[in-house]
């Protein structure tokens, strides 16, 4: 058994016909930041840097739903939230509410090493991300002008969406109008796994398109968007009110524990349980299986194993 690693850059609606502009500056980002993951491994790290020096640069990426490319709230704001996880300790931290901090994945797992809790959100985790000197910004950084049109859209067609929903039509656009929206994609995550069966897991996200001022998602919530124990590790993606109702993460370990079946067959299983069109997951377990399982259209992953293996997809078929 060898080292293995596995990210995401979003699972949902992703349309086929995807213009090249918006899909091949993530498939490049993905490839960079597998080969960040790559080279940490061969480093020695251990999973739990290896999970944060990834979606840290899954972050610092405009093209993601995470930190830099964060999606607006319905103010014209935003509110990045992040988790980490150790499969070993069950160490974790969580944050939510941010506006200024750069890597919301390294506040959370500051939150986790350097504070008796375990989540801390708004002006208390802005607070203390200035008193361990993390790097924090102007939150108009964060604001690109192409988050801004998608925040239009949204808002012209009255409904919640993730960030690579495709522009509604004019004339269809009362009956696209809803509550729910009509895409499931967003958040950054990575899960990996050392030789020594060590696990880790992190997600990063800046949450829905137009969403309200406070809103929590699935991916600080440990057991909903993220979960590590000693069997796997779990990293989710899509639809948060979906994923939390599903308790997503957290189910694969259970199935895993109380069932008997492989990663694979676990992940599949729960995916299968949650609603069509809501849910992604990157998961590796303590043997160095992998599986990228979702109910989607697609999902932004991309994977490797010790053995030489490694895969980067958006739909059912790898791209090379």
């Amino acid at each position: 058994m060898g080292w293995a690693i596995a990210l995401h850059g979003g699972a949902g609606d992703i349309p086929l016909s995807l213009p090249p502009e918006r899909r091949l500056p993530r498939e490049a980002a993905l490839r960079h930041c597998l080969g960040i993951g790559i080279a940490a491994f061969k480093a020695h790290k251990h999973p739990l840097d290896v999970a944060e020096l990834v979606v840290r640069e899954l972050e610092n990426h405009p093209n993601f739903n995470a930190g830099r490319g964060s999606v607006l709230t319905n103010s014209g704001t935003v509110e990045m939230e992040a988790c980490i996880m150790d499969g070993k300790t069950k160490k974790c931290g969580a944050v939510s509410g941010l506006t200024t901090v750069v890597n919301a994945i390294s506040l959370a797992r500051l939150v986790m090493e350097k504070t008796p809790h375990i989540y801390l959100a708004f002006e208390g985790a802005e607070a203390f991300a200035r008193e361990q000197g993390l790097e924090t910004v102007d939150s108009s950084y964060f604001i690109t002008p192409e988050n801004i049109e998608r925040l239009k859209q949204a808002q012209e067609a009255h409904r919640v969406q993730i960030d690579y929903t495709q522009p509604v039509q004019k004339e269809v656009k009362n009956g696209a109008a809803n509550a729910d929206g009509d895409s499931q994609i967003g958040t950054v995550g990575c899960v990996a796994v050392d030789s020594e069966g060590n696990l880790a897991t992190a997600t990063s996200t800046g949450g829905l398109v137009n969403k309200m001022l406070g809103r929590i998602g699935d991916t600080p919530i440990i057991g909903a968007g993220t979960y590590a124990n000693h069997l796997c590790a779990v990293s989710a993606t899509g639809r948060g009110e979906a994923i939390i109702r599903g308790t997503v993460a957290r189910d694969v370990a259970a199935v895993m524990e109380f069932k008997g079946l492989s990663l694979k067959e676990a992940a599949a299983y729960v995916v299968d349980q949650v609603p069509r069109g809501t849910t992604g997951l990157v998961a590796v377990s303590s043997t160095g299986e992998v599986a990228m399982p979702f109910n989607t259209t697609g999902m932004f992953r991309a994977c490797a194993t010790e053995d030489g293996y490694s895969e980067i997809a958006i739909w059912d078929s790898p791209s090379k």
